[in-house]
């Protein structure tokens, strides 16, 4: 085994507007191993006292006839697409979400503590703070953060969070290690134990995205005045963006159950991982003013007022939480799965068959986002009270993607 080098974290001045949290430490070591698997399909299915919102490994799940499934990738390009993953950063209180600053280094939410953290790229990890604000309690908690894309002009970070009656989309000023001027940007999203969204990206085209969820309550999903169960899609001040498909509102697409996964292909094009209720997982290719089918459809349906996903799992591979493209490929962070799925896609935006990764070698995986130089960060998420954590969880994860 690689000797581990302990580090010790910088100390740094805390934000005025944030609770102080202790350091953390990092270490280093070197251990893979790449497992192949593949899945697809999908059908509907009907509510049980069962349905997780995150698919606690081990819960019981409506057992339904297996779908097809595609034979695991033998091709050496996709198999050998990853390189040994090394841990950058340990001990961390169930990592949410990751988004790179323009030096490189990433801002990291921790759900249930409320921290922000700034890692680089060399494992040095500062605690930011602890937000003011922030209600954890089930899923909900300190989940998504995206950076400007105007950051080197307004210096602008926004948080997606779960506040004492909802949730919330506040932007900052992050200027050396601060976080000043919080502004409100759009509340009023519906919290719950439950399926709270939570993950926030900008666009290629400038406009911030925002996936939420339907708190367990399936109607909101298709309910176009409700903020939850859908993809939004806003300015920088949390206005409906211009060309946005219903007049005066912040929707994007909605008819979704739980969505926690946003990511662009190199063409522009818009994909969401969304968990399913009892039996399939999805992955979407989202259109302006789509209709994903939920409550009506679960998986695949025949309904051509809904559109189908591009891929399914079964709960027990997947439960697919954190979104990335990379080098032609999609990278989904698995809870329940415990694995890191690949999905190929082909010239139309459509999917070949996923291949695993890593399967139930670093435990329930929450997010996964790309580096400037095409590598993966994945954080694990075992200490979210559904997982079985390990010595160093939860940690942070470079994969070298060739």
């Amino acid at each position: 085994m690689p000797k581990r080098d302990t580090h010790t974290v910088r100390s740094r001045p805390e934000a005025t507007i944030m609770r102080t949290a202790p350091p953390l430490t990092r270490s280093a070591v070197v251990a893979a191993a790449v497992i192949l698997l593949g899945a697809c399909s999908a059908a509907p299915a009907e509510q049980t006292a069962a349905d997780h919102g995150e698919h606690a490994a081990g819960s019981g799940h409506g057992e339904h006839a297996a779908a097809a499934t595609p034979a695991p990738s033998a091709s050496g390009s996709v198999s050998n697409a990853l390189g040994q993953p090394r841990d950058l950063a340990l001990n961390l209180e169930v990592p949410w979400a990751i988004a790179f600053l323009p030096d490189g280094d990433a801002l990291v939410t921790e759900r249930d503590s409320a921290r922000l953290l700034r890692v680089s790229p060399e494992g040095e990890v500062t605690a930011i703070g602890t937000v003011e604000g922030v209600a954890p309690e089930g899923e909900g908690g300190l989940m998504g953060v995206a950076v400007s894309p105007k950051y080197a002009t307004d210096r602008s970070i926004f948080l997606y969070f779960t506040a004492s009656n909802d949730n919330r989309v506040v932007r900052y000023r992050f200027d050396n290690n601060r976080l000043s001027g919080p502004k409100v940007i759009i509340d009023g999203i519906p919290s719950g134990t439950i399926h709270n969204g939570g993950r926030i990206a900008f666009g290629p085209d400038g406009y911030l995205y925002i996936a939420t969820g339907e708190v367990g309550d399936r109607p909101m999903a298709q309910d176009l005045k409700s903020l939850g169960g859908k993809i939004l899609r806003v300015t920088a001040d949390g206005r409906p963006a211009p060309g946005n498909p219903f007049p005066g509102s912040r929707v994007w697409s909605y008819g979704h159950r739980n969505v926690q996964g946003l990511a662009w292909d190199d063409r522009g094009r818009l994909y969401a991982s969304e968990f399913g209720q009892v039996t399939y997982d999805e992955i979407n290719l989202i259109r302006k003013g789509g209709n994903y089918g939920w409550p009506e459809v679960e998986g695949t349906g025949k309904d051509k007022r809904y559109i189908n996903p591009i891929v399914t799992w079964r709960t027990f591979d997947a439960s697919p939480s954190g979104l990335a493209y990379s080098r032609g490929s999609l990278w989904v962070a698995a809870l329940r799965g415990e694995r890191l799925w690949q999905v190929p896609l082909k010239a139309d935006g459509t999917a070949k068959a996923p291949v695993a990764h890593f399967v139930r070698q670093f435990g329930r995986l929450r997010s996964v986002t790309t580096a400037a130089d095409g590598s993966l960060w994945v954080g694990t998420s075992n200490k979210d009270g559904r997982g079985s954590p390990r010595s160093g969880d939860d940690r942070l994860l470079v994969v070298p993607v060739r």
